[in-house]
């Protein structure tokens, strides 16, 4: 499977600083994409205010803005928090969160808008526009989307008469499609590694994200045992770190992903 341009692009951007526009194109290319998909995924970015190119072509460079920053660490957050998870070093506190979303009628673009961000970020609908999620989400979300919320938590949780914890997290995040998900990650995992090893970082970076892309992170003492896109996250740390440890300075996502 070709990696995304969006994979390829945010392999280079550092936190800080520039990149220059010919390093992204020439691996782009050298994972199967042709410039014109690259070309554009920088421009929808642009567009979106996250990163500024100056210069033309392959001769320019990349950076990101402040607000590409901001959703750059919000990513982080996420891959941290799985890390921490597979690592047995962020136990379930017991604690549900619970968020409502409290905008006025006139302001329903608002409205939808946020209901989205909250699925995106892993929460699911109890009732309309009550959500709920076992982590605490305000970190992923910006100060205009925490305005029109009401926010508390709960060691109970009843929902529909179901109030076991894990017979809630298969009623609201059901497992199975989750799994499957990671298909695409032990298909990569399994195959014999690039030779280039910045052409397999950007293998393995693609196929977390889209493995990960869906899957609202619950702890691991709402999954059945052994969980295994746990597993396979597992074995993917430790095929990016054996990678980034030959790379030294070419090592992708430098200064925030670890």
């Amino acid at each position: 499977m070709t990696p995304s341009p969006r994979t390829v692009l945010e392999a280079f951007l550092p936190l800080d600083g520039a990149v220059a526009c010919g390093l992204v194109y020439d691996t782009a290319n050298a994972v199967g994409l042709r410039d014109q998909p690259v070309r554009l995924t920088i421009r929808r970015l642009a567009a979106a205010g996250e990163l500024v190119q100056e210069g033309r072509g392959r001769g320019g460079s990349l950076r990101l803005t402040a607000a590409g920053r901001a959703r750059v660490d919000r990513d982080r957050l996420a891959l941290r928090l799985a890390q921490a998870q597979d690592a047995g070093a962020a136990p379930w506190d017991g604690a549900w969160h619970l968020l409502a979303v409290s905008v006025e009628e006139s302001a329903r673009s608002v409205r939808d808008t946020l209901r989205r961000e909250l699925v995106a970020a892993g929460a699911a609908a109890v009732s309309t526009g009550l959500y709920v999620s076992p982590h605490d989400l305000t970190a992923l979300l910006d100060a205009t989307d925490r305005r029109h919320l009401v926010l508390a938590t709960t060691s109970h949780l009843d929902v529909r008469g179901i109030t076991d914890p894990l017979e809630l997290a298969e009623q609201l995040w059901p497992a199975a499609p989750v799994d499957r998900a990671y298909d695409v990650l032990a298909d990569v995992l399994a195959q014999q590694p690039a030779h280039d090893p910045v052409v397999q970082q950007i293998r393995l970076a693609d196929a977390l994200e889209r493995a990960v892309r869906d899957d609202p992170l619950l702890p691991l003492e709402l999954r059945p045992s052994p969980w295994r896109p746990a597993e396979l996250r597992r074995r993917w740390w430790a095929a990016w770190a054996s990678l980034a440890g030959r790379l030294g300075d070419r090592a992708l996502y430098r200064g925030w992903l670890s």
